[in-house]
Order: structure tokens, then sequence, then C-alpha cells
């Protein structure tokens, strides 16, 4: 038995446009929720990969990151199931396009919406995480690293995925 703690990896996009916060309504085991466009790292990617990837699929925008935000770890408990999950999150900043269309958005996802700094504070109530405000606040405050703190070794790319 494997009893090795493994938090889940995921990455965000902290996407902002004349003074607006792209986020995502999304429906979830708790509701219809508020997120960044945010989402699992797959095998095979960088975690910048798996942003522009997650970003695309849950906005229909081409992003570009450019600068890491921060790292946060985060701890959710589900009350109805007992499920307990620590998420280990990379939020990056960058730069968004025109929006694809026509082009599907991932299944859960309502739709995007615009919000001023005040609107998504305002919302907390119905973020998914704590972690869509935290990150919204670090990118206020201008916390910024370059995309180079974050490295991706070769091999998580060239080798061949391991069957289970």
């Amino acid at each position: 038995m494997d009893t090795r703690w493994k938090p889940n990896v995921t990455v965000a996009a902290i996407i902002e446009k004349e003074g607006r916060y792209l986020l995502i309504e999304e429906h979830t085991q708790d509701g219809l929720r508020l997120n960044n466009p945010a989402g699992h790292l797959d095998p095979g990617e960088s975690p910048a990969q798996a942003c522009t990837r997650e970003t695309l699929e849950e906005t229909a925008h081409p992003f570009t990151p450019t600068a890491l935000v921060g790292v946060y770890l985060s701890r959710f408990q589900r009350p109805a199931t007992g499920e307990d999950i620590t998420y280990l999150r990379l939020a990056f900043c960058g730069v968004i396009g025109d929006a694809l269309h026509p082009m599907r958005l991932d299944e859960g996802i309502v739709r995007t919406l615009w919000m001023t700094p005040e609107e998504v504070r305002a919302s907390a109530h119905r973020h998914r995480s704590p972690l869509v405000l935290r990150c919204m606040e670090d990118h206020l405050a201008g916390q910024r690293f370059p995309l180079s703190v974050v490295y991706t070794d070769p091999a998580v790319a060239q080798l061949p995925p391991l069957q289970p």
C-alpha cells in the first residue's frame, strides 16, 4: 500500500486587462463557483504549458505566461464526503489573445467573466478556493517572478509515460 502523501499539482492563469480579471464560472460538486482559469498539470508538460492549455480549454483564449505570480499550498475538506485534498498551485500572469470562436469550453464551464477587483472581493463566498482572491491580490501588489524559477527537466517531455 502506498501511503505517501501526494498533493495535486495545479496551475492557474491570473489575467488582468483594463483593470478587470478574467474568471470562469463552473459547475462543481459544491454548486456554481467562480475560479481562475485553472486545472491539473498533465504528464509530459511543464507548468507553463499546462497553464496555456487550461486557459485555452476553459476560456477559448490563447494565453502566454510571462511571469510566475506565486506558488500556493491549500487544503480542502468536503464535509459531505470526508474528502481531504491538498493542492499545490502555480499561478502565472501573461498575455491573453482574442477568443477563438467557435470553440467549446471544457465540460462544466458555464461562462467567462471579466470582473473588477472589487467584484472579485465581493464574490469571495462563491470562489472555488480562497486562492482565487489571494492570487489576484498578489498580482495587484505587483508580485512577479521570472518564468525561469520554475525549471522543467527535458525528461518530463522526453520519457514515455509510465504504465499503471
